[in-house]
């Protein structure tokens, strides 16, 4: 069955642009022109991702995203022609799980769509019920399933984006090893990183403050200079 997608977006010819190379992979699309129609399209059916575009009118995509974060975790990719770090700071800090600026390469963001999507749901797709235990990492109250691609403390599920349950999964398979944002996103993202890149630090903080939330204490620790570390 293949992937949908809602690609939302005022400008009609980037919507269709967007659109003719996703379906070419062999994506099943739709298409929303502000952020209000967005909404009620994620209401009235299942969208394995989102495409999304900032600038909108009756509702930006700062808001859509913030929304749609309240209840759910369905992979999000911002598309925008602010290219400025703070932007895109702000977009992730949102609920973005990555960001394209305009103009881009199609091509390029068929890539992150796909990376995306194999980070979001490859857990599920390659594991079976029978060996769902061996997924299971448990340190003190948290437990987390990488079978079922989700996190819970004491019974409570932790909502997490695909990106930050990757890190989180990363960090506590190998508790007291100590990762670079290097090593985070590469293993993560699977892309090669930039010096430049601040995606690692601003996913980390979302995360953390999740964690804390639940569990009323840091869990994952930064070594200054160096990277990420969880510590049992």
């Amino acid at each position: 069955m293949s992937k949908s997608i809602l690609i939302v977006d005022d400008d009609r010819e980037i919507a269709n642009l967007i659109d003719i190379y996703l379906r070419n992979e062999g994506f099943d699309t739709d298409q929303a022109h502000d952020g209000e129609e967005a909404l009620s399209k994620l209401k009235s059916r299942t969208f394995h991702l989102l495409v999304l575009d900032i600038m909108m009118p009756r509702m930006d995509g700062m808001e859509v995203c913030r929304r749609v974060r309240e209840t759910g975790s369905i992979p999000i990719l911002m598309v925008s022609a602010k290219a400025e770090d703070m932007d895109k700071i702000l977009g992730l800090m949102t609920g973005a799980d990555d960001y394209v600026v305009k103009p881009f390469n199609p091509l390029e963001l068929v890539v992150r769509v796909k990376t995306l999507l194999r980070r979001a749901y490859q857990y599920g797709a390659q594991s079976s019920p029978a060996v769902e235990d061996d997924g299971l990492i448990k340190i003190n109250e948290l437990t987390i399933s990488k079978s079922t691609h989700s996190a819970e403390v004491d019974g409570r599920a932790i909502h997490l984006t695909s990106t930050e349950f990757g890190i989180l999964h990363l960090l506590a398979s190998n508790p007291g090893r100590v990762f670079s944002a290097e090593d985070i996103f590469q293993q993560v993202w699977r892309e090669k990183y930039f010096e430049s890149n601040n995606t690692v630090m601003v996913h980390i903080s979302k995360l953390r403050d999740k964690l804390e939330q639940e569990m009323g204490r840091k869990l994952i620790t930064t070594v200054w200079g160096v990277g990420y570390k969880i510590e049992i």
